[in-house]
């Protein structure tokens, strides 16, 4: 079973500028902004929850991640396979990271947004097609999303409205034992 992608992961680690393929084929969960056993934990940091399925080319990436940046804090282990890899996230975002956290994306600003690209490759049944960002999407308020939400939740959207979901900061809190069940 797949776990859905958290707010972490959407807005906070694409900044980090991991290659995205390194990030699939190197069995990346999610990203969080805690971990849950850390009695003392990292400020302005995210953690990166990996199930790598080859050790060797999961060292070979790693290795390479500490030559390519100065931001990895520190990487360990846990039971059943799980490596976490801890990143310093970049100061000059802080205050979007913030406003992440209270939901208000499209408050971020113009340097923070174009970090995210605007649109991605998208390939289902072979095919492939570029679609606009999800990231991109939110910021703006699509149309699409603001559709999405007044059906879901039956109110006519406002403008001072997000067209994604708010901070929990239980889904953005690493529990390993509760992900052991669903990985």
């Amino acid at each position: 079973m797949e776990v859905k992608k958290n707010i972490t992961s959407i807005f906070m680690v694409p900044t980090l500028k991991v290659p995205k393929d390194a990030l699939k084929n190197n069995g990346f969960i999610n990203g969080y902004i805690k971990d849950d056993r850390m009695k003392h934990g990292y400020e302005n940091s995210v953690y990166l929850l990996f199930k790598p399925v080859d050790l060797d080319k999961f060292r070979e990436f790693l290795d390479s991640e500490y030559e390519r940046t100065k931001y990895i804090i520190e990487d360990y282990d846990y039971e059943d396979g799980f490596v976490v890899v801890v990143y310093q996230l970049n100061e000059k975002f802080k205050d979007d990271y913030e406003l992440i956290k209270q939901g208000k994306y499209s408050k971020t600003s113009k340097r923070f947004q174009d970090e995210f690209p605007k649109s991605v490759k998208i390939v289902r049944s072979g095919l492939s097609k570029d679609e606009v960002s999800l990231q991109f999407r939110i910021f703006k308020k699509s149309i699409d999303l603001i559709e999405f939400w007044e059906e879901k939740i039956g109110v006519k959207f406002e403008d001072d409205f997000e067209v994604w979901e708010g901070w929990d900061e239980e889904n953005e809190t690493l529990i390993i034992d509760n992900l052991k069940e669903h990985v």
